[in-house]
């Protein structure tokens, strides 16, 4: 193998301690959660109710369900679309195609005999082959319930459901740093190169690891965890059906807002190519744990809530949590929007007229529009969003707000990494964004 070239990345997460404890605390977190949610108090601080021994937590038949739905999912993935999408520009300056298309096994044959990649005949409009895989999945979900699939049942077993997914995640995982070993030094991520193999495989070394043109990052980034989630959703407010006759207003503005999110990001797959998730980080333990078991056994914590912890809501309550959530959804849905059409085509009428700053780098920084309110005005929506979540769980506990806690530690955190990034990115120009947009996230706050 190679040696890697040119200076390393400074650690992140606390380098190898912070990366051991962070394998440690989210899977443990995500256990509490669940065990707090069905439990009397659903106390979010203090210890859990109970510890679950090992014959609550191992079910080979959970472990089957994962590893169908990953194989269910991976055939999705692999259908003709009759659209690719190129990534960002790689080291050796080759540029990866993404499956939105029919070109797979031609990608196969090509990668395999090291031809390079050319740009691509067929370039995407929006509608991401990930969106088609909700549907499909929906279809077979709906033609299971005809065929008196227990769905309800689901929720009963998301314990050893979340141990499988966990397991999984870590055996993945160590597969992925193995193949990383052989990688040469262009396929290395710029942060998971230290050395210590404990940072590592938390961080992942290989950059886009792939067979032939199956992208396992791009793969798990929205697809198993993100439609599971929805899954989870949707058997959590059958069960509450069957328990108390009919779903709860509550439960259905929790499931319509996390599909409208869910299928949300499906349908613009394509623009998870310009994420930090893609573009910077490797595919390691971080990711794979985050993709396959936190999203969707901890995002769906307020239906779990819902299910154990019925609560009241009104037509009025229920319009103004709407009302939040479309406030949110507009600003998130609007900066992406804009974001993505001036990076494909900034002679487009819609942001033609944006006031823009030139960098060294031949990019130009939007300081206009939504982008010139704040530097991040695509997590302000998502944060709106977070709160409209959680609001039809009242305010009694404080479990179903884990997520809004969690998320907006998660983005400040993320938007810190950014900042690095494009300051060593785009120097002065970025020094002059940041003096023209004070505020990071929220106005006048932060």
């Amino acid at each position: 193998m190679a040696p890697p070239q040119g200076p390393r990345a400074p650690l992140e997460f606390g380098g190898p301690l912070g990366a051991a404890a962070l394998m440690l605390l989210l899977p443990a977190t995500m256990f509490h959660l669940l065990l707090a949610a069905r439990s009397g108090p659903a106390r979010l601080l203090g210890p859990p109710p109970y510890l679950p021994g090992l014959e609550m937590l191992w079910s080979p038949w959970a472990l089957f369900l994962c590893l169908a739905w990953l194989g269910l999912q991976a055939a999705l993935y692999l259908l003709p679309a009759r659209k690719v999408a190129e990534g960002q520009e790689l080291k050796d300056k080759r540029r990866l195609l993404y499956p939105i298309n029919a070109l797979v096994a031609t990608l196969c044959i090509r990668e395999v005999v090291g031809v390079t990649l050319q740009k691509p005949r067929f370039q995407p409009n929006g509608l991401g082959q990930g969106f088609q895989a909700l549907v499909l999945t929906a279809l077979l979900v709906g033609l299971g319930v005809l065929a008196r699939l227990p769905l309800g049942a689901l929720p009963e077993m998301l314990l050893p459901l979340a141990f499988s997914a966990t397991l999984i995640a870590f055996v993945g995982s160590l597969l992925l740093y193995l193949k990383a070993l052989v990688a040469p030094a262009s396929a290395l991520a710029p942060g998971g190169n230290s050395g210590n193999p404990v940072y590592d495989f938390f961080l992942g070394r290989e950059l886009n690891p792939r067979i032939c043109s199956f992208d396992f990052k791009y793969f798990c980034e929205l697809r198993p965890g993100l439609i599971g989630w929805v899954l989870i959703n949707l058997a959590l407010l059958m069960q509450e059906a069957e328990l108390r006759g009919s779903p709860s207003l509550a439960m259905w503005l929790v499931n319509g807002f996390q599909l409208l999110y869910v299928g949300d990001a499906l349908w613009h797959e394509e623009a998870v190519l310009t994420t930090m998730d893609i573009i910077h980080d490797g595919f390691g333990f971080m990711l794979a744990f985050g993709d396959l078991a936190w999203v969707p056994f901890t995002y769906s914590l307020q239906a779990q809530f819902l299910l154990y912890h019925p609560q009241p809501l009104g037509l009025p309550g229920a319009s103004v949590i709407c009302l939040i959530n479309a406030v949110g959804y507009y600003i998130f849905r609007g900066a992406n929007s804009q974001k993505n059409t001036f990076r494909k085509n900034p002679s487009d009428p819609r942001v033609a007229d944006l006031e823009t700053i030139p960098t060294a780098t031949g990019r130009q920084l939007l300081v206009s529009g939504w982008w010139g309110m704040v530097r991040h005005p695509n997590y302000l929506g998502d944060l709106i969003m977070a709160l409209a979540w959680s609001l039809p769980c009242g305010v009694s506990h404080l479990l179903p707000y884990f997520y809004l806690l969690y998320f907006t530690a998660l983005l400040v955190h993320r938007e810190a990494r950014d900042e690095q990034q494009c300051l060593q990115k785009y120097g002065l120009a970025w020094h002059e964004y940041c003096r023209r947009v004070p505020y990071r996230i929220m106005p006048y706050v932060y």
